[in-house]
């Protein structure tokens, strides 16, 4: 059975859907919705769109740490991301 499908054999719903869908549920503002998938879109570019199951709190650090010495970005904006 391919990664992408679930156990009753249909396809599994996209990261991003569910993100928005949580989003959606916490009432989120659409642009709030949209900086959180922009996010997740740095962070999956940064690891070169590795699979976030194979991904641990050191990728994470990677890139907030890169943001901060590379992309010299606000201490707010680290928490953000």
């Amino acid at each position: 059975m391919p990664e992408s499908a679930q156990s009753d054999g249909t396809a599994a719903p996209c990261l991003l859907d569910v993100l928005c869908d949580a989003l959606r549920v916490r009432v989120y503002s659409l642009r709030i919705e949209q900086q959180y998938v922009n996010w997740v879109l740095c962070f999956l570019r940064f690891h070169h769109h590795r699979h976030p199951r194979e991904m641990w709190a050191e990728e994470v650090s990677r890139l907030l740490a890169h943001l901060a010495v590379e992309g010299q970005v606000s201490a707010s904006t680290q928490n953000q991301a």
